[in-house]
């Protein structure tokens, strides 16, 4: 693909996998049947929210601070700008839910196959663990 025009549109999450560098053990990086969009639009921007579909629901109408802290834990969501280069689409994240996470580049490696998108080998530290892993994410286009 020579242009990220098959990249533009919506893509709903189907699976998301981190494999841990140092001892290769295989796990869902947001649970199992995770809910989540990546979003990537002709202007050259992007958006992703990702969110364990078991999040836990708040008590009150207001969560207290241990749900707080569990709600943070069971999502993701950032937006940026992105580029395509060498097979890849590179995430310039210049928003982000968890500041700490980084305001950065992100790599990943992709392939579009008719309405699927797999992102394979994407390098990243894991922002729960800090562990150094790799992910592989499955999408269908919306």
């Amino acid at each position: 693909m020579g242009n990220t025009a098959g990249l533009h549109g919506t893509w709903r999450m189907i699976s998301w996998t981190r494999k841990a560098v140092a001892s290769g053990a295989v796990t869902d990086a947001m649970g199992p049947d995770p809910v989540g969009y990546l979003s990537y639009q002709p202007d050259g921007r992007m958006m992703a929210v990702v969110v364990n579909r078991h999040r836990p629901s708040s008590k009150g109408r207001l969560p207290t601070d241990a749900e707080k802290i569990e709600l943070f834990d069971t999502m993701l969501a950032y937006a940026g700008s992105y580029t395509f280069e060498n097979g890849r689409v590179v995430h310039h994240v210049d928003a982000s839910w968890n500041p700490a996470w980084g305001v950065t580049d992100l790599i990943r490696p992709f392939s579009i196959d008719g309405d699927k998108l797999v992102i394979s080998g994407a390098p990243g530290v894991d922002p729960t663990t800090g562990e150094e892993v790799t992910y592989r994410i499955e999408f269908r286009k919306v």
